[in-house]
């Protein structure tokens, strides 16, 4: 399986909560729900992306700005307004000091050129994502709070395919809804972490490498299998000195520390299934028994798996109580 594709697997939207606002200057809109991801698609005119105590980003149409949270964010039709002094919950629109625009989009003939313009609304459309996976968090945690990303193909056909969709009451338009969304927010975070201004974490970075490409990548198929240096160096194709100095340099610890904290990330979600006991949870990750596996969890995060499960399930409230150890 592709690292990146693993990554963010369970980034996935399922009944995500997504909106269309259609919003006349002057405007503001404040996104107060705490998500963990926030994509937002001007689909006519424009606006601006104020991150709390960041600097504005301009977002037109053709671009797609993510925002990381949980701080609340303003879109808005002139940055200076950055405290959105109109209020909304979720992804509602709320005018400064009026009531919710819910007019239908205008044709795309009427709209603006690349950025709001007075007398043309700007018709925005987002999506909220609650991450909780540990997974998709080695990777979006390297994100900035907020990033914009201009259409490198012409995604025109398929914006307009998914703002027709919404409220048309056909027969699974949630499930299209979603995956829609998901295939946006994938590609504009794999077009983002392609660009000059991205700082990816060291491991992106090294999957391409040769060297340490190799080892990446059998670790990741396999996390379960007993590696070591001299193992991974054969898959490379080279010495085991060699290896340990070249994945060091690229990923900032050696492979065995690399590998460790990637079956912890794994378990962490494995914990979150109340079907699978903590021994259960050892096997899949590697370890022949829970009390090693134990030990190496609590090392690296802080917590014993069981204190980490209650956790997760507390903060869960449609979760089912987890099986003892």
């Amino acid at each position: 399986m592709d690292v990146f594709d693993e990554l963010l697997r369970g980034v996935r939207g399922s009944g995500a909560v997504f909106g269309r606002s259609v919003l006349r200057a002057p405007w503001s809109v404040r996104f107060t729900d705490g998500a963990y991801l926030t994509l937002c698609l001007p689909m006519r005119g424009g606006g601006w992306i104020v991150p709390e105590g960041g600097e504005p980003l301009r977002v037109r149409v053709g671009e797609a700005a993510i925002v990381r949270g949980p701080a609340p964010f303003v879109f808005t039709d002139d940055p200076a307004n950055g405290s959105g002094t109109g209020r909304g919950g979720g992804v509602r629109a709320v005018g400064r000091g009026a009531a919710p625009d819910t007019a239908p989009a205008p044709a795309p003939e009427a709209g603006p050129g690349p950025g709001p313009e007075p007398g043309f609304p700007t018709v925005l459309l987002a999506a909220t994502y609650d991450v909780r996976a540990q997974v998709p968090q080695r990777l979006l945690q390297a994100l900035p709070p907020a990033l914009v990303v201009p259409d490198e193909q012409d995604c025109a056909p398929l914006r307009d395919y998914l703002e027709g969709q919404i409220g048309g009451g056909r027969p699974g338009e949630q499930i299209v809804l979603d995956r829609l969304l998901d295939w946006l927010l994938v590609c504009t975070l794999r077009d983002w972490f392609d660009r000059p201004e991205a700082d990816p974490p060291g491991w992106y970075g090294a999957l391409g490498d040769q060297v340490a490409g190799p080892a990446l990548r059998a670790m990741h198929a396999d996390p379960a299998h007993p590696w070591t240096t001299a193992e991974l160096a054969v898959r490379a194709g080279v010495s085991r000195t060699t290896l340990a100095k070249r994945f060091t340099e690229l990923v900032g610890e050696g492979p065995v520390a690399y590998l460790t904290a990637w079956r912890m990330t794994l378990a962490a979600d494995l914990l979150t299934r109340p079907e699978l006991t903590v021994a259960a949870v050892a096997r899949r990750v590697g370890y022949a028994d829970a009390f090693g596996f134990s030990a190496a969890f609590k090392r690296l995060r802080g917590e014993s798996p069981t204190a980490f499960r209650r956790a997760a399930a507390a903060a869960d409230p449609v979760g089912t109580a987890a099986p003892a150890g």
